[in-house]
């Protein structure tokens, strides 16, 4: 039933060895795989485990509530006071960055006797999450480390995901630094030093990383094959791990320019167009309901897309031989990803072992 997304995981296996691989030469000893784009999918989590992730990590606690794993989960995403009872029942890792929220952390896993571990996110100009790297940060562990029913396992950061600031051996380095002072002024072991997303890949695959960083979280350059600092294709790895399937429901000639007076799209929008001529328009059944279509690459080069309403992506397809009916292909951005993975109306085939080009 269209449309639907294809996951091959033979190529999706092969990834995940090959950057497991790459990270354990780097000197990184647990590797967070970041399942989120999956939406609790477990055909695919189960091959990030066969090929050697250490850790299950998603920002939400609705999917690794229902995800079958012996792995520790890691709830990435900085805990909502309203879920703290949740976190510490489903998660048994969360990373952290205000000192109220943890508190309550404690006070709900006492309720509920557990232990419940920690990673503090430091900022290190990304201007996400984290505490800035310049502020008193040996007095807020302090108040952690009085706590009797967290633990605190380690220090991260986030680069890339909102500031688009590249992880570097000098901004790394200072994680590093930060590490060894709490080490020091506590008389602790950090097990998790976690440098980053696969933005970090380029530093491991260079030989660059600083040593002291032994963590990742990785997710993208699995499912997509590529690192996340400057978009570049990992040696060795596929980037058509996913495909999307949508079928022509309708393919005439039309003018390329719209007749009359215009206003807003559906969604709001004032959209300009260019006029070239006559030109085969088809549409097919997925929209912005689905997936934004900036997020979609159409396998065939010869395919335009011209634009999406909610449940219509409208296509250039001159010169070629479709007909209603047929199926296109698309590869997928990592928003797309999250998007189709995430509706509930595009279906999920997984191809477990096929022969791969």
């Amino acid at each position: 039933m269209y449309p639907l997304v294809e996951i091959n995981g033979e190529k999706l296996r092969h990834n995940v060895k090959q950057i497991v691989s790459k990270c354990k030469e780097a000197g990184i000893t647990s590797i967070f795989g970041v399942v989120k784009v999956l939406a609790g999918y477990q055909d695919a989590i189960n091959d990030l485990i066969s090929g050697g992730i250490t850790h299950i990590a998603d920002s939400r606690i609705e999917n690794l509530k229902n995800i079958s794993t012996k792995l520790k989960k890691v709830l990435l995403r900085i805990p909502m006071e309203s879920e703290v009872h949740d976190v510490v029942k489903y998660c048994d890792i969360s990373l952290n960055s205000e000192l109220e929220t943890i508190k309550k952390l404690n006070h709900a896993a006492r309720i509920n006797r557990v232990i419940h571990d920690i990673i503090v996110m430091f900022d290190l100009g990304d201007l996400r999450e984290g505490i800035w790297y310049t502020s008193d940060y040996i007095n807020f562990i302090a108040q952690i480390i009085e706590l009797p029913n967290i633990r605190l396992v380690g220090i991260g950061t986030n680069l890339t995901c909102y500031g688009s600031v590249i992880p570097t051996q000098e901004n790394l380095s200072i994680l590093v630094r930060i590490k060894e002072e709490i080490e020091r002024t506590f008389n602790i072991k950090l097990t998790y030093i976690s440098g980053g997303n696969s933005s970090s890949l380029p530093l491991v695959y260079r030989k660059q990383l600083p040593k002291g960083i032994n963590n990742l979280r990785i997710g993208e350059a699995f499912f997509l094959g590529r690192e996340t600092a400057y978009g570049k294709n990992l040696i060795d790895c596929y980037q058509d791990v996913f495909i999307l399937k949508a079928q022509i429901v309708e393919l005439k000639r039309k003018p390329s320019f719209p007749i009359g007076e215009r206003g807003f799209d559906a969604f709001g929008q004032v959209v300009q167009y260019e006029d070239k001529g006559m030109m085969d328009r088809a549409i097919l059944a997925i929209g912005k309901q689905d997936v934004y279509p900036e997020n979609l690459e159409p396998l065939d080069k010869r395919v335009k897309i011209l634009g999406a309403s909610s449940d219509h992506l409208i296509v250039d397809c001159t010169d070629t031989d479709y007909k209603v009916g047929d199926i296109m292909d698309f590869k997928l951005s990592y928003g797309g990803l999250l998007q189709v993975m995430t509706s509930k109306y595009v279906n999920k085939v997984y191809l477990h072992n096929i022969t791969t080009p």
